[in-house]
């Protein structure tokens, strides 16, 4: 959905966000007409100061309204202060609330979402986008509400001080407003353009420095360098075109102020000087406040109004993703208990994209407390078995069901919450080791950490790195070997003390010394529970109470490692036996 100029719909939708804060909201509309009022009585009593007491110099008198002057100045900074204090801290309480509704809304989101959607283009939306949002409240909405609120009263003074020389002014500015409208129809355009290279940008860097060891490593440098170059080109000219937008009006709305201004003087002081009645010096006095205080705010509303453009824009972004219905329904009222482990898969089919399936109509039972090893070629269905399992994915048809209990009858977080994955590859976050072992769960204390790391026999790795637990292992865990981060893995499997266990590939690239750690934690780990092991290295799962050869998306063989290595031409026997002779 492409932003209007001006989408009241949506401009309603973010009003919305003030009603917490409702108070704060009345008091910026309150500080708005003070400001706007003592802002236009200082040229008044300049008149009245020029005409009643500079000309008939009268000294007392003049004393007087100079001292008025400087109180009625006070009270315009004191409103200032708080007009825009307020404004901006409304924009940022309101930004607050909107950030932390999009990031929750975005955690509810099953996986599909994030293979399809760049993580550059949520970082924009989470980040630069909301800080629009508050723009929209410091910069836009109470800004232009000041000026024309300053504007009404500045014309109201000017009517009353002199009629006909206010329609000198009155004249001047339609030229202006349909100059201004131009200009802000041409801006939303502009920053329309202006956000969508900004997304591209940080989708592109972020990608690239994710993957930068696959840049270097196939001497890629130069390719994306210039492919940066060109959407940093792109980046560049929609921002051009916004300046060129605002080199071109705000000379124009200059010179008509300007024009005007002078047009007064010279009309006002030839009639004075002519000893005609028409006007007073203390008129052309204050005139020249009032066209400034006039005409700047007709000109700055526009330049506000691009402030409320990107901002709005921005909103509409933001609400896109708000709006996105692309959850796991999370319909079941049961609350998982400790489960016992029994698994059964009946007829389960599912596929990433319509009409290609990837899982063909399964039918798979684990018993509890057993250990289940799957494995077949590349692209077989292993890991999507998993992903269906957490609900990471819904299936298209069939069932999946735990303790007999279909799983989708169990409320989300208790259904995960009884299950454990260890992946191959391992993401932990730019925190301690204990922070990524716990993942902050106040539950799991030291002490218990503690005990499962010597249980599994990581201990004295961990107390071996500086800090020990508290080792920072920053962005990935790139202070930290595959090895380590495997082990580290394990272990925030482990305290999790799951019902169910799932290894996914989670020895494939480590080396000897952390193999023989994991082969220990791998035994520990999945003693008494059900664990599901997705193994490509055969070797690691020939003690499997079963196991479960996949391709193409169907079982084609089940059994213990030595009945299926005396199929002649097994799928297993195959895969075993090759693996075999490449390690010769």
């Amino acid at each position: 959905m492409k932003a209007k100029a001006f989408d009241t719909r949506l401009f309603k939708r973010i009003l919305q966000y003030t009603k917490p804060y409702q108070w704060r909201f009345n008091g910026v509309i309150i500080y708005a007409i003070s400001l706007s009022v003592f802002a236009a009585l200082r040229p008044y009593l300049l008149k009245r100061t020029v005409d009643d007491y500079i000309q008939t110099e009268d000294a007392q008198g003049l004393l007087f309204y100079i001292s008025l002057m400087g109180i009625v100045l006070l009270l315009e900074v004191f409103s200032q202060f708080y007009f825009v204090y307020w404004a901006n801290w409304l924009g940022q309480d309101i930004v607050k609330d909107i950030r932390i509704k999009l990031f929750k809304h975005i955690l509810s989101f099953r996986m599909k979402y994030f293979d399809l959607v760049p993580v550059g283009q949520l970082v924009t939306r989470s980040v630069s986008d909301i800080e629009s949002i508050a723009r929209i409240f410091s910069q836009g909405l109470f800004m232009i509400i000041s000026d024309l609120m300053k504007m009404v009263v500045v014309l109201i003074f000017m009517f009353y001080m002199n009629w006909k020389l206010t329609w000198i002014v009155i004249v001047a500015m339609p030229i202006l407003v349909f100059i201004t409208r131009i200009f802000q129809r041409k801006m939303q355009v502009a920053f329309e353009e202006v956000r969508t290279q900004i997304a591209n940008m940080n989708t592109f860097v972020q990608e690239r420095v994710t993957g930068m060891k696959i840049v270097q490593l196939f001497n890629r440098e130069e390719i994306e360098s210039q492919k940066f170059k060109n959407i940093n080109e792109k980046h560049q000219n929609a921002w051009i075109k916004t300046i060129l937008y605002n080199s071109i009006f705000f000379p124009i709305a200059d010179i008509i102020s300007s024009l005007t201004l002078g047009f007064i003087v010279l009309y006002g002081g030839i009639k004075i000087l002519n000893g005609d009645n028409f006007t007073t010096f203390g008129d052309l006095f204050s005139y020249t406040m009032f066209i400034g205080m006039l005409f700047n705010p007709l000109r700055q509303i526009a330049d506000k109004f691009n402030e409320m453009q990107l901002g709005m824009i921005a909103a509409n972004r933001v609400f896109e993703i708000i709006d996105t219905q692309d959850q796991i329904q999370d319909t079941g009222t049961v609350e998982a208990p400790i489960f016992d482990g029994n698994i059964q898969f009946k007829e389960v089919r599912f596929s990433y994209i319509d009409n290609e399936e990837v899982i063909k109509g399964i039918d798979l039972t684990v018993k509890a407390g057993e250990t289940i090893a799957i494995v077949g070629s590349t692209g077989a269905g292993k890991s999507t078995i998993i992903n269906l399992l957490n609900r990471f994915y819904e299936i298209k048809s069939g069932t999946i069901c735990i303790d007999n209990e279909d799983i989708e009858n169990y409320t989300l977080s208790s259904l995960r919450k009884q299950i454990a994955i260890v992946l191959q590859d391992v993401f932990l976050f730019a925190d301690t080791i204990y922070n990524n072992i716990t993942l902050n769960n106040p539950e799991i204390t030291r002490e218990k950490v503690y005990a499962a790391a010597k249980e599994i026999g990581v201990h004295n790795f961990i107390m071996s790195l500086p800090d020990n637990y508290d080792f920072d292992v920053k962005e990935r865990g790139v202070m930290l070997s595959s090895g380590q981060r495997q082990l580290i893995a394990f272990l925030r499997a482990y305290v999790s003390n799951p019902s169910i266990l799932i290894l996914d590939e989670a020895t494939s690239s480590i080396d000897t010394y952390s193999e023989e750690l994991i082969q220990r934690a791998t035994e520990t780990i999945t003693k008494g529970r059900t664990s599901i092991v997705i193994a490509h290295r055969l070797a690691t799962i020939v003690n499997a109470d079963k196991i479960v050869v996949m391709d193409k998306g169907l079982i084609v063989e089940e059994g213990t490692h030595q009945e299926l290595i005396i199929k002649e031409s097994g799928y297993y026997k195959n895969l075993y036996d090759s693996q075999f002779s490449l390690a010769q």
